[in-house]
């Protein structure tokens, strides 16, 4: 009897264990956003173009681009129309290489971040400085490194900034892009100007955007849904970084073991519960309103011409990694820019077929009433507080200094720091009166790295 009852349980084992790989196995990228509507003309117009400043960063000498427009009439930059660029030697490991670029043509003023660069320590180090709850911010938690990168850079931009903003007047928007590394640094930086306003000559929120290009998991779920109004990721296909809910650090660590790796997670990821993912506050999630751009199909060879999904979800945002020898390339921002201007052709040219004059305020109206949506849903979920698309979400970082200069009397008291109080407890001065990153004291870097030598 007690042999029969062995069998019969270990072929439940069995059976289990074979669903759960066959479902890992065979999760595809294409099902993470099988539920969501198309994207509109109109809304993702402006992604190629993000992607295209981003690639710019990259490049040498803008006058001889190395990586061309793929397809004839598309979008280029033009080289008299950068206000600043920096390299390597000029951020001096602070934050990764950007450019400050003015497009007159669609009335912006555009901040590009690169992504990371794999010779690069320093880039190592802002990423890897994020450990679960490391970092509270907003009434969250942000990926500590890359919210010091972000504040960084913005105080020592702002000035330039605020110049050509005014000096172009009330029309030009701040877009903020980045890729990869960047792509965490621009959506920080784009809930640092929100909650600072005034100090960016009082632009208003309705003209801050940012295009978060294949984003490393930045910000907890709250203020993913809170800021979705203004932050837009970016996902191609099966891109595994904003599927990567494990600390960066444990990737790195085990790089000659990723295959454990890779086991352990799809492990965790699928006897965890969905509500219990939810209701972890630390838990890192990729920021704003998703892109989702769609190539291939499960057991189908070759790819398809791209469709582009979105949505502002709250479950299901790119939870589980997908097995797939695409993860890697799907990270590419060549790729990514290529398929976005593709994707778009596509959708101009079926709109043109069906879509009446009016479509275009209709999809609008939509998108605001998805936001709306989308913050109560968190609310239900007692995820994040009443707050309205419109308002302007306040920090929780302590003491605060109201717009007439009275301070709240509670330190844990809900308020906006000034930009001075920000500044002060993300950075510090050196003796040259630069500032840089303050250091954790927990948290280990190795110079031996076997990865980094490489």
């Amino acid at each position: 009897m007690s042999a029969v009852f062995s069998c019969g349980l270990e072929c439940v084992v069995c059976v289990g264990c074979a669903r759960w790989a066959w479902r890992r196995c065979t999760h595809a990228g294409a099902r993470d956003s099988a539920a969501w509507p198309p994207a509109s003309p109109a809304d993702f117009a402006s992604v190629p173009r993000a992607c295209r400043a981003v690639l710019a960063s990259y490049e040498p000498d803008l006058a001889r681009p190395r990586w061309a427009p793929s397809r004839p009439g598309g979008y280029r930059m033009d080289p008299a129309a950068v206000a600043k660029r920096t390299s390597h030697p000029d951020t001096a490991g602070r934050c990764p290489p950007y450019m400050i670029y003015l497009d007159h043509a669609a009335r912006e003023i555009v901040l590009a971040v690169r992504g990371l660069s794999l010779v690069r320590d320093a880039d190592y180090r802002l990423l890897l400085d994020g450990r679960p709850g490391s970092q509270p911010f907003d009434g969250g938690y942000v990926h500590r490194g890359l919210l010091q990168a972000a504040v960084w850079l913005l105080n020592r931009e702002a000035d330039t900034l605020c110049r050509l903003l005014r000096e172009n007047g009330p029309d030009y928007s701040l877009v903020l892009v980045g890729h990869s590394l960047g792509a965490g640094v621009a959506a920080l930086m784009a809930v640092v100007v929100v909650n600072h306003l005034d100090r960016f000559g009082g632009i208003p929120r309705s003209r801050i955007r940012c295009y978060a290009i294949a984003p490393a998991r930045c910000m907890s779920l709250n203020l993913a849904v809170k800021y979705a109004d203004v932050i837009h990721s970016v996902v191609l296909q099966d891109d595994f970084l904003p599927r990567t809910p494990t600390p960066l650090e444990h990737i790195f660590g085990s790089i000659f073991c990723l295959p454990c790796l890779l086991f352990f997670v799809c492990m965790r990821d699928t006897f965890v519960s969905e509500d219990k993912k939810l209701k972890d506050p630390t838990r890192l999630y990729a920021p704003g309103r998703m892109y989702h751009i769609v190539e291939r199909k499960f057991c189908r060879c070759g790819r398809f011409p791209p469709e582009v999904r979105t949505a502002i979800p709250v479950e299901g945002r790119f939870e589980h990694i997908v097995l797939s020898c695409n993860a890697i390339f799907d990270h590419g921002i060549i790729w990514i820019e290529r398929e976005a201007e593709k994707a778009l052709e596509i959708m101009k040219e079926r709109a043109e077929e069906t879509t009446p004059p009016t479509q275009q305020r209709m999809e609008r109206q939509s998108l605001e009433m998805e936001h709306k949506d989308a913050l109560e849903r968190a609310m239900g979920l007692k995820l994040l507080h009443d707050v309205a698309p419109a308002e302007e979400p306040c920090l929780d970082m302590g003491p605060s200094t109201s717009d007439e200069g009275t301070s709240t009397s509670e330190s844990g008291s809900s308020g906006r720091t000034n930009w001075d109080e920000l500044v002060e407890q993300l950075l510090d001065d050196n003796e040259s009166g630069d500032p840089v990153l303050k250091e954790d004291p927990s948290f280990s870097y190795s110079k031996s790295d076997p990865l980094l030598e490489r």
